[in-house]
Order: structure tokens, then sequence, then C-alpha cells
């Protein structure tokens, strides 16, 4: 494990996530002013990376407030921007490696773990673009929820039937950074734009099922490093996280399920893959 100093950078953003879903957003915004201010005065962020953030939030800013035409505009821009944070095209961002090649269990293949600095930053802007992301007040269907969670979890045995995976238990000792990383950046980033962006906004225009079809399959289509098989089972994976969105309404339920069913994945089966 290569945790350092540098490392605590990371704690004001995670703080500035809890207060977004808290609707803390003052409390939010200047943690996240505190977390870029000191990833700029220790290298982590260039200039070019906080002029490239500031394009960002400008454009959530637009997307919100500007009149149809230049708001069209905006929001393309704006998920072609949170489309390249996702996959660290954009300069000015150095993240930090905190796993190199590590082996989860015995047949496991190796695994390197970063804590991003860009992909996070997808959450605010959305936030501040869209003020519904979180989610919207319903009384929760507790029953469809969790009858929902039957199909999501059984695709990790499924993944051993297929000879992706194999059953293997294991908890290593860097299990609480994969957790804190996976839960509070990676699972927050990834549902807020699927979820709470994607398949509300498709919602609003095509219909309940289409938004779910729609936020599930470029989900599945954002996986395509992993290869074909990754893409179906991410997709499918969407499709389990979409539906306890839809049942409850709430994002931060969808974000938890999202995390559950990847430290299963790491605690109960080879991870992230079964070497050959």
């Amino acid at each position: 494990m290569l945790l350092s100093a540098s490392a605590l950078l990371w704690l004001p953003l995670a703080l500035a996530i809890m207060a977004g879903f808290a609707r803390y957003h003052r409390v939010s915004w200047g943690l996240l002013i505190i977390t870029l201010l000191s990833a700029l005065g220790s290298g982590y962020l260039t200039f070019v990376g906080a002029g490239i953030v500031g394009i960002g939030f400008a454009l959530a800013y637009l997307a919100a407030n500007s009149q149809s035409h230049w708001r069209t505009t905006a929001w393309i821009a704006l998920l072609l921007w949170c489309l390249a944070l996702f996959l660290h095209w954009l300069p000015g961002f150095s993240n930090l490696k905190v796993l190199d090649k590590v082996i989860a269990s015995a047949h496991s293949t190796p695994f390197s773990l970063y804590l991003n600095l860009d992909k996070p930053l997808v959450f605010f802007a959305l936030l501040l673009a869209f003020p519904t992301l979180l989610g919207q007040s319903k009384t929760a269907n507790i029953k469809a929820t969790l009858l929902s969670l039957v199909p999501l979890f059984a695709l990790l045995p499924i993944a051993v039937w297929l000879g992706a995976l194999a059953f293997e238990w294991s908890l290593p000792e860097w299990w609480w950074i994969f957790a804190l990383n996976n839960l509070l950046f990676t699972c927050v980033a990834e549902e807020a734009l699927f979820r709470g962006l994607i398949q509300q906004k498709a919602q609003q225009q095509f219909g309940a099922i289409a938004g779910l079809l729609i936020a599930s399959a470029l989900f599945g289509m954002a996986h395509f490093a992993g290869g074909p098989l990754l893409m179906i089972f991410a997709a499918l994976a969407g499709l389990g996280y979409g539906l306890v969105f839809h049942f409850t309404g709430r994002l931060w339920v969808s974000v938890g399920v999202h995390f559950l069913f990847n430290f299963a994945h790491l605690l109960f089966f080879t991870y992230p893959m079964l070497a050959r």
C-alpha cells in the first residue's frame, strides 16, 4: 500500500461529497474549494487543470440557467466534459496511486487503485446543473427494491459459472481504502451521471422503462475497456442500480447498493477477475 500524507488531500473532498448528499450546499462547495486549492498548492492540480475545472462548472451553470438554445449546447459540452473526466483524458490532474498491482486473493488478477481527483468532480458539476440529481421525495417501494436486489447480486455467481470469476473469500489489509474510494469517489460519480442525470432526464422524455434501459446501456458501454463480457455485465448491473433508484427515488440508495455489489465482489470472489 502506497499511502502517504498526500492522501489527506482527499479528506475534504470526501467530506464535500457527504455534505452535498446532506444538501449542505455551502459547506460542500467550501470543502471542494479547500480541496482544489490544496491540490493546486501540492501539485496534484495544475493551473491548466484548474482552468478545466472552471470551464466545467461554468458549463454546469449555463446548463441550469441559459435559454433553450444555449442550454442545449451547454448540456452537450458538459456531458463531454464529464466523459473526459471519467476516462481521465483531460490534462492537469495527478491522481494518487495507493495500490500497485496488489493481489486480493490467491487466484485474483493484479489490481491497482488510484485516488482520483478528476472523476469525483462530475458529482459537483451535475449537482449544480441539475438540482434534482439526488432524487425526488417519494414513498419508497421497499418490497420492489429488495426484489430487484436478487437478480442484481445473482450476476456474481453467474460470472463464476461463465468462468470470469471464482468463489474465493478474502479481506485484504487494504480493504478499507478500497471501500472508502469505491463508495465516495467511484460509485458516487457513476451513479450521479448514469442514474441521477441520464436516467431521470431520459425518463422525463421517454418514460420510466426507456430511461432505465438507456441509462443501463450507456453504463455498460462506459466499461468498453474491459471487453464485451464486462460491458454486458455492467449493463445488467446498471439495470439493477436503476431499478433501485426508480423504486426508492433516492440517489444515495443506488450509490449504497452499487458499493455493496462491488464490495461483495471483493470479499467473496476473485477480484477483479479470475487469473488464467
